[in-house]
């Protein structure tokens, strides 16, 4: 009633040595240099946005977070440094957002660090996600 199949399966994924395969470890690093190099993105911009903005930024907070995130990046990524874009600056009102995008790039990278067991990269993260959660009140109060 029914014919056989006669060929490989499109779906099957069984034993294609060609194919270069990540252990789960491999991808969870990516993953986190990913999310690290997109916090540090963010950084950049509030760093650039810390001299029009008053007192609300503190830039040499900034920049030491910056190169923090750069070290992690770095030893994530076998050494490699991040690509780091030049800041766009702006208009300050951009801060609250960037601020929420930071926390939300510094939580993604927090639960990544966490399935990692990376110490070092949980503290970073979650001090970045308690900087820039505490950072958002202040703004919106200014």
């Amino acid at each position: 009633m029914y014919e056989p199949i006669r060929n490989k399966s499109v779906h099957s994924m069984a034993g294609d040595p060609d194919f270069p395969h990540r252990s789960r470890e491999e991808e969870l690093d990516i993953r986190l240099a990913g999310h690290l190099t997109a916090l540090l993105t963010v950084t950049d911009e509030l760093h650039a946005l810390a001299p029009r903005a008053g007192g609300a930024l503190d830039a040499a907070e900034l920049t030491a977070a910056a190169d923090r995130i750069v070290e992690q990046v770095a030893r994530l990524s076998g050494g490699h440094h991040p690509l780091r874009a030049e800041p766009s600056g702006g208009d300050p009102s951009r801060i609250p957002a960037l601020h929420q995008r930071a926390r939300m790039l510094a939580g993604n990278a927090l639960s990544v660090a966490t399935s990692r067991h990376d110490a070092a990269a949980m503290a970073l993260t979650a001090e970045r996600l308690e900087a820039h959660t505490t950072a958002l009140p202040d703004l919106a109060t200014a």
